[in-house]
Order: C-alpha cells, then structure tokens, then sequence
C-alpha cells in the first residue's frame, strides 16, 4: 500500500501516519524506487495505536510498551501478533450501494423510510453522500431470502436484531475463555517474549474455532427445532386420519 492507501483503510491520515513514524512508533515503508510501500503488519500496527488510544494510553506511553517488546523480541514476530489481534474477523468485504441499486434490488427495504433507518441503526447499512455502505453484504442477502421465502422484511430486521444480541453474548463467552485460559496465564507469567508466537498462533487458531463451534452447535439445534415442529403439526394430522373405535 502507499501511504495514502495506508491512511484510508486505517481511517487515520498521512500525517498522522508520518508523526508515528517520527515518534518511532511505525516501522518505515519499504523503499521501491521512490515510493515508500506499507504492508498488513503497518496496517495492524496502526489499528492497534488507534486501540490503545481509545482506551486512553497517550502516545509516550504506547512507545515505552512498544520499545519494551522490541528489546526483547523481533520486529515481525510483534507485528503478527498485532495483525492476528486487530486483523477483521471476516474476511468479507463491504460494498457500496446507490440509492438507485437499493430501490431496484431491496424494493421493500428503500420504500420505508422508517426501516431503512432502522437497517442504519442495526448496522447493516451505513449512509455514504447520495448512497450507501453495506458493511456485511452477506447479511443483507441473506435478509433478501428470507424475504423471498414470504417473510416479512420487518421480521426479518426483528431476527437479525435478536441474532446480533445472542451472537454478541457467544463472542463474549469465547474472548472470556481465551482471556482466561491463554492470555491470563501469559500475563502472569510475565509476558515472556519467546512465548509471543504461540500466543499468536492460538489467538489465530480461535477464530475458525469459534464459527466452527456455532455452526456445529446451531445444526444440532436445528434438527432438534424441525423435528419437534413437524411432530407437533402431524400430530393432528395423525388424529384424524385414525380410525373411530
């Protein structure tokens, strides 16, 4: 990436990112005739620069955390672990909509005012000028099936609202168990920088652990819920198709 790509996907700026640089912070681009170029571990950097800020580190301090790791352990092996720690979940990307395309293709959702704030509220869309921006495009299709399946559009933001709630709680629980388990103990231990690639490798191993875990779980419960249902509406069936005594 150039520097100006840099800045967009971390959503900082150019100077921003030439201060970090200054402060030492940011490791330099890597020089191609007379353009520097930037990589994920940059990228990962910044997001986690960023991270820290939010929770109030000042920038002096963020440099001490750093140059402590630095004197201890390789440059590459801290920035994979930056990477894995702030890299995105799902690798899907985000599209961006016109008001038109929403009118043709997600008619019901852009004739209702009132739901397409709603969708803005719940995430799945993000107002961009005369457009928009989907986030997760899969959700939206989604939507646009169930939709097809002759439910109701408003139900359907009903569930995803719901879903949001209860996978959020299921993410909740699979953070606490590493934090508990792998990240605690690390901690305790003192941080040993020769343990920080395989602390990298388990926080990297979580992720097709946890949506391997959902799906497994939520197929289980599915055939529970479709089998119980179809007995439940047979069951009258059955009633009458028996012969009187």
């Amino acid at each position: 990436m150039t520097i100006d790509e840099l800045a967009r996907a971390a959503g900082t700026t150019t100077r921003n990112i030439r201060a970090y640089q200054t402060r030492g912070l940011l490791p330099p681009p890597e020089i191609v005739g007379r353009v520097g170029h930037y990589d994920a571990g940059h990228l990962a950097r910044l997001r986690l620069i960023s991270k820290l800020q939010e929770q109030g580190f000042s920038l002096a301090a963020i440099d001490r955390l750093l140059a402590a790791w630095h004197t201890r352990r390789s440059l590459s092996e801290l920035l994979g672990f930056e990477e894995a720690l702030t890299e995105p979940w799902s690798a899907e990307r985000s599209e961006r909509v016109s008001a038109v395309v929403l009118q043709s293709e997600y008619r019901d959702l852009a004739e209702d005012p009132e739901l397409v704030g709603r969708a803005v509220t719940l995430g799945l869309l993000v107002r961009e000028g005369d457009g928009f921006l989907v986030p997760h495009p899969e959700l939206l299709r989604i939507g646009t099936e169930l939709i097809s399946l002759g439910i109701p559009l408003e139900r359907t933001l009903d569930e995803f609202e719901a879903l949001k709630a209860q996978t959020a709680t299921i993410a909740a629980r699979f953070v606490e168990l590493f934090e508990r388990f792998v990240w605690d103990p690390f901690v305790e231990a003192g941080m040993p920088a020769d343990r920080l690639t395989e602390i990298t490798e388990k926080l990297r191993r979580l992720r097709p652990l946890a949506a391997r875990g959902v799906a497994a779980v939520l197929g289980v419960a599915m055939e529970e819920a479709v089998a119980q249902a179809t007995a439940t509406h047979l069951s009258p069936v059955g009633e009458q198709a028996r012969p009187a005594s």
